[in-house]
């Protein structure tokens, strides 16, 4: 029986409301009724006589997404008929309210979609399940998987979590636009300062849109702070450091802002304020921008955004050593407060190793991060999941890639303080080294 999925606002999550929807199967219990528990059984075998146990799922997304999870759900339960998993589901904002509630209460879900941002906050506070134990015997299994995403989700030794997609950033070129203009974008191995070259080109030939609007290369890419951390590993700088403490400096900041300051100051790039009136959507996908820099998995928007099929993903600006991507993780994790650790266990590994979980989300979290799953997914060519897992097939076949820094805690905090100053500097009432200045303030109070 299909269960129905139920989203909460941020009001309910903050009024500490159980997060749980109806579904077919039994109740719940304590620890030692987990199938296998205490009766010579591995987690992974199910037993005539298991005792049922109910727990809990949950993730964040859309009405899509939730029907992929709620497909999963159904074929976990048709494997595993004495557990039932309870599903809920919020907006992304909503969810981390939702979470830090929970997490306060030491009542996080058994098992939960999480992010990076959040992974070094919750570690320290012990609000997630070390999993290493589990991974090492095989109970999750991550054969499958590249260690070193494996290491993107793990803190001091402890793995805690599973990679169940990845992405990486990639150029988003629309030939159409650029058609107008009548130019090429730089050809693969592109650096920093070609790219800079074709935007003041795009910028200098002032083709307009039918409706009358300027045609640019670009926006200004420096006011996103992933940007940032890119250009820091292209220069061999580790952006964060191994105990959650910044790895740059004031001088780096102020040397990455100003790298672009003549085309910033000489109006080259897309206008911030034509941006803000254009939010939530931007001048990339109002087909005002030849190009924009993104996380690969944005195709199938970016794709339907701008209403055209013939968007180009291509790799983003190299390094002076050739260095380009680094992978992030999308990744599931467990609150440490379960009392079902084999059931959850089963979850856990169902969503990390399962073929046909692979075939139901597709790309629409990322590559799927193992091998089997990756092979399972239905990519008819010329598809958007073709071309994204295409996109990231090149990107490994260079060897230029670097793991994701793990952020630093309050990341979230930071990141949108650099984009608020980005906006800023956009309009000129800062300068770089303000933009610096303001920044580390916020970072020393969030980071600690």
């Amino acid at each position: 029986m299909r269960r129905p999925v139920i989203t909460f606002a941020a009001t309910l999550a903050a009024a500490g409301l159980a997060l749980t929807a109806c579904s077919s199967g039994g109740g719940g219990g304590d620890a030692t009724d987990d199938a296998g528990a205490g009766d010579g059984t591995s987690a992974g075998e199910a037993t005539p006589d298991a005792t049922p146990v109910t727990i809990t799922l949950t993730w964040w997304g859309n009405e899509d997404r939730a029907a992929m999870y709620e497909e999963a759900v159904d074929l976990f339960e048709e494997k595993y008929p004495y557990i039932t998993v309870q599903t809920s589901w919020q907006a992304f904002s909503d969810y981390w309210t939702a979470r830090n509630t929970e997490a306060a209460g030491s009542a996080l879900p058994d098992v939960m979609q999480f992010d990076s941002t959040f992974l070094r906050e919750y570690a320290q506070s012990g609000r997630l399940l070390d999993l290493t134990e589990l991974v090492a015997d095989g109970d999750i299994d991550l054969s499958g998987v590249d260690p070193a995403l494996v290491d993107g989700v793990s803190l001091d030794g402890e793995t805690l979590g599973i990679p169940t997609g990845t992405n990486t950033l990639g150029m988003f070129v629309n030939p159409t636009v650029l058609e107008q203009v009548g130019l090429d974008f730089p050809a693969d191995g592109y650096t920093w300062e070609e790219y800079n070259d074709y935007v003041q080109q795009v910028a200098d030939a002032g083709v307009k849109t039918a409706d009358g609007y300027q045609i640019y290369g670009s926006g200004d890419y420096t006011g996103t702070f992933w940007f940032f951390l890119q250009w820091l590993v292209q220069q061999g700088v580790e952006p964060f450091t191994d105990d959650g403490q910044i790895g740059f400096t004031q001088d780096d900041v102020v040397t990455w802002l100003d790298s672009v300051k003549d085309l910033r100051d000489g109006g080259a790039f897309f206008p911030v304020d034509r941006n803000v009136a254009l939010s939530p959507k931007g001048g990339f996908t109002v087909n005002e921008v030849g190009s924009e820099a993104s996380w690969d998995n944005f195709l199938a928007t970016y794709t339907a955004e701008t209403g055209t099929d013939s968007l180009e993903l291509v790799p983003i600006w190299s390094g002076e050593d050739g260095t380009q991507n680094f992978f992030r993780a999308f990744m599931m994790a467990a609150g440490a407060n379960t009392e079902h650790p084999e059931a959850t266990a089963l979850l856990l590994n169902f969503f990390a190793s399962e073929p046909e979980v692979g075939a139901i989300f597709g790309t629409s979290k990322g590559i799927p991060a193992d091998e089997e799953q990756r092979a399972a997914v239905d990519a008819p060519e010329g598809s958007v999941d073709a071309k994204v897992i295409a996109y990231e097939e090149a990107v490994r076949e260079t060897g230029s890639v670097a793991t994701a820094p793990i952020p630093v805690l309050g990341f979230g905090t930071v990141e949108e303080k650099w984009k608020q100053l980005g906006e800023e500097l956009d309009y000129g009432t800062i300068t770089a080294q303000e933009f610096a200045e303001q920044w580390f303030a916020e970072a020393e109070l969030a980071v600690g």
